[in-house]
């Protein structure tokens, strides 16, 4: 192989982020050889260790942060084709795949990402396909890509295969305004205080606690994995509660409050009032329970699986119609309507649940009949 000597080390000695970043510059054609001889030499020897992802990895993200046609070839040619594949290294390989198309959004310019999108796809099983799929998510997060005919008949042929992805809008809508900002002093709400602080807080009643009393509940395990899913996908420490119950008859909506939220019998509430504290609900708002959703699955939890920008829109919506109870194939906006309708609420209790230490989320959401409630609690902390 030509170069200096630093191109002649073995790829784990030259394998820190600066050095990649100047091969990446001046020589990426190297870098692609390099990441191709160590992919041929794994999938020789069938074994399905997924180390090979987190070492070709750098060298595929360290491409698509370089801007260049070739740079952005070089990024998906490698995560699209060299990756070994196997149960193993798929889960690996996807994660990866996130990465480098949400690098390459970032830093290419559109018509070379344009470039990718020549050949229309076969079929949903190939990773090349895969890495395409994701880059087209990520330019809808920034409303890019959108009337660009290769795009456009790609993204049109995923919606036909039924790449989930694809189901999507092509443009970010405005209840997603928040997703991926960040603003100061505007972290996680640990404490009772925070929640009081930015939202809004709802009075307990007496009404709300007996109508909780009455309240059964209905047991569907394909839409609580539904609801959870941005939490679970990304490595959240504790299992989700999602649940759900229907009332006898409507509900004020000033009765929707903490005292009937404690009246359920809910697994996070479970020894409520044995640790100082007073449970407390504050009314929010549909984008903010959608951007806490993106914001789980976008981030990744303790166990550090985050899912990069198309999927974690996609799990959020998945949640937010879960929530509601939708039908998947009602329309985005229609679902945004909808979404008004119900009555949001934020809650945090002082339980064996909710630690005040890293993340604990949760929500509780009456529809418009006000005859049903769903409730999703997670936490990120506190499991040993």
């Amino acid at each position: 192989m030509p170069g200096d000597g630093a191109s002649r080390r073995p790829l784990r000695e030259r394998s820190g982020p600066a050095e990649l970043k100047q091969l990446a510059e001046s020589r990426p054609e190297e870098l692609y050889e390099a990441a191709e001889q160590l992919c041929h030499r794994v999938a020789g020897d069938g074994s399905e260790e997924p180390s090979v992802a987190r070492t070709v990895g750098p060298i595929a993200e360290a491409l698509a942060d370089t801007r260049s046609r070739d740079c952005a070839r070089f990024a998906v040619d490698i995560v699209g084709q060299l990756l070994p594949l196997g149960p193993v290294r798929r889960k690996e390989g996807d994660r990866l795949r996130r990465s480098v198309a949400a690098k390459l959004v970032k830093t290419q310019q559109l018509r070379d990402l344009e470039a990718l999108f020549e050949e229309l796809p076969g079929g949903l099983a190939d990773p090349a396909v895969e890495v395409r799929a994701c880059v087209l998510g990520e330019l809808a997060m920034i409303g890019a890509g959108y009337d660009r005919p290769a795009l456009d008949a790609y993204a049109e042929t995923l919606r036909e295969l039924g790449h989930p992805l694809a189901r999507l809008p092509r443009t970010r809508l405005d209840i997603e305004h928040r997703f991926g900002v960040r603003v100061r002093g505007l972290g996680s709400i640990k404490t009772a205080d925070q929640l009081r602080s930015r939202f809004p807080e709802i009075p307990a009643t007496e009404n709300g606690a007996a109508a909780g009393r009455t309240a059964s509940e209905t047991l569907d395990g394909r839409r609580a994995r539904a609801a959870a899913e941005p939490f679970t996908v990304s490595g959240w420490a504790r299992e989700p509660e999602a649940r759900f119950f229907t009332l006898p008859s409507p509900l004020a909506p000033d009765d929707f409050t903490i005292s009937l939220i404690k009246e359920l019998p809910l697994n996070c509430l479970t020894g409520e009032g044995t640790r100082r504290g007073v449970a407390v609900t504050c009314r929010t708002t549909p984008d903010d329970v959608l951007n806490e959703l993106f914001s789980a699955a976008y981030n990744g939890g303790v166990n550090g699986q985050a899912q990069g920008g198309a999927y974690a829109r996609l799990y959020a919506w998945n949640s937010l119609y879960a929530l509601m109870g939708l039908p998947v194939d009602l329309p985005f906006l229609e679902a945004v309507l909808l979404a008004a309708d119900h009555r949001w609420l934020r809650f945090i209790a002082f339980t064996d649940w909710f630690h005040h230490d890293t993340s604990d989320v949760a929500f509780a959401v009456l529809d418009p009949t006000r005859t049903r409630v769903t409730v999703l609690a997670a936490t990120d902390g506190g499991v040993e």
